[in-house]
């Protein structure tokens, strides 16, 4: 039996237990009356109802390509007031009609207290204009499992509403389910994804609660949003970080997008807007977004999982040789592609690409993005730029190194995280000439590729020099908090 499964089991018996001492599902026995109805949202039924309708028929005005057959496990929404973001919000229905949800997990940040890790509330149901929401006996689960990270926050219960505005938008859309609603605050990313994993059911939807930019002028706003909305797509973990002040629920987003990582999801913008395109001014705008997730395991082709062919992967040798001659005013002979060799969908599938450039089978120039924001012929084409002339290691490349230099192509499978208890356990997780790593500590980050295993076979060494290229003490993989990512590569050369 796997860990995850012995954690699914405890839940099980936990919750029969917690339903059979709480016939009512609650362990107060009390609600929590609706606090921004009238503010936020209409007050009435009649009004909230209309209100919702109004944006829903708009949201299917907007063509989304669903991928067929598969199962929508998450959603980022925003929170704002209604008339600013529930257009936005709206666009859920989509993905939402015929959906049958037993436990909606809601997470949203903490705008109101300032706690550290989170909050559960301890209350019997929350209370809209709509009607009233049971929630869910995992609620107690987590503060009894996990204390030293849940627990109920009066405060914030009283006052929060990034989790209760979710809840009529929710409430129309589904029918016969209970929450789980936690706020966020500072706290270890990995054991909040941990804990919130142990809940995870096939009939389990998470719902992340957050807006994105605040307060910037309009042109910013939009640039700064698509920014984060790319970063999210691309499941760039790394990107998304409380300095970068992206969104006002950057903690609920690092945790969707670690259960991503680990789970195989695979997220869809469904659409974007601010507040200057709906109520608001635009020298001061809040953005928002709706993305679903996706288990791509019911999607036909996952993405990253294409194998290129060695005559494909020649054309991207020649194009990163292209790209690079070009530059430097250059001919270069043999290297021009018919437009009718590209024809291929998979040159345009979103990838991770690195170029290495060598000179004497001596490393010349090494570039690469581990995110999959870019098409495989875009970054190719920039990466060879890049590794050409902008690799801080080295001097620009010259038209007579050219002649010389052998360029190598490496398109990446996505980084999952690596689970590890201690140093002893990496180093028998990790599989040389197999996987690429990545390793992050605080700002400090680094990767190697998988080719690197040919200079350095012997584990510890590898471990250590990549620790060393990332800023950190040759020996850091043998303390804790090291976050460790693998992934694997297809690579081509040019043939001589």
């Amino acid at each position: 039996m796997t860990p995850a499964s012995h954690k699914l089991i405890k839940l099980f018996i936990f919750s029969i237990t917690i339903l059979f001492l709480y016939p009512a599902h609650g362990f107060t026995g009390q609600t929590r009356k609706a606090v921004y109805s009238g503010a936020f949202y209409p007050k009435t039924p009649e009004g909230l109802t209309a209100r919702i309708d109004e944006y829903t028929k708009l949201a299917e005005l907007t063509p989304v390509s669903l991928p067929a057959g598969a199962k929508l496990k998450a959603l980022i929404l925003p929170h704002a007031g209604y008339i600013y973001s529930g257009l936005t919000a709206a666009h859920s229905s989509i993905v939402l009609k015929n959906q049958n949800f037993k436990r909606i997990i809601i997470i949203g940040p903490d705008h109101r207290v300032g706690f550290n890790n989170c909050a559960v509330s301890n209350v019997t149901a929350y209370e809209t204009p709509l009607g009233s929401v049971l929630l869910d006996p995992a609620c107690h689960y987590l503060c009894q499992q996990y204390k030293e990270l849940f627990r109920p926050v009066i405060r914030s219960d009283e006052t929060e509403h990034s989790i209760e505005v979710q809840i009529p938008f929710l409430q129309r859309y589904l029918q016969d389910f209970q929450i789980v609603p936690i706020v966020m605050g500072p706290g270890d990313i990995k054991e909040y994804t941990e804990a919130i994993e142990t809940l995870l059911e096939p009939q389990t939807l998470i719902v992340v609660s957050s807006d994105l930019s605040h307060y910037l002028p309009y042109d910013l706003a939009v640039k700064t949003d698509h920014e984060t909305i790319r970063e999210i797509l691309a499941l760039n973990i790394e990107k998304l970080s409380l300095q970068n002040r992206i969104a006002c629920g950057i903690v609920p987003i690092q945790v969707i997008t670690r259960l991503a990582i680990l789970r195989n999801w695979k997220p869809l913008l469904l659409h974007y807007s601010n507040s200057g395109d709906t109520a608001g001014p635009k020298d001061s705008v809040v953005g928002y977004a709706a993305i679903a997730y996706y288990e791509s395991s019911a999607i036909n082709q996952p993405k990253g999982s294409n194998q290129m062919d060695k005559e494909k992967g020649d054309i991207l040798v020649k194009i990163a040789r292209k790209t690079i001659a070009d530059s430097l005013n250059v001919k270069s002979d043999g290297t021009d592609v018919p437009g009718a060799a590209l024809s291929d969908d998979i040159f345009n599938e979103r990838r991770g690409t690195f170029v290495t450039l060598k000179i004497n089978h001596q490393l010349r120039g090494c570039i690469g993005n581990l995110s999959a924001d870019k098409s495989i012929i875009e970054g190719v084409k920039d990466n060879a730029l890049n590794a050409a002339f902008r690799d801080p290691r080295f001097p620009p490349l010259s038209k007579d190194e050219l002649k010389k230099v052998d360029i190598e192509i490496s398109l990446l499978t996505d980084p999952k995280i690596l689970e590890y208890q201690d140093g002893e356990d990496l180093l028998k997780k990790l599989r040389p000439n197999v996987d690429g790593v990545i390793i992050r500590k605080g700002p400090y980050s680094a990767t190697f590729l998988p080719q690197v295993w040919e200079q350095l076979p012997d584990k510890k060494s590898f471990l250590d020099h990549l620790c060393q290229k990332a800023g950190l003490p040759a020996n850091e993989w043998r303390r804790s908090g090291l976050e460790v990512m693998v992934y694997q590569v297809q690579y081509f050369e040019e043939d001589h």
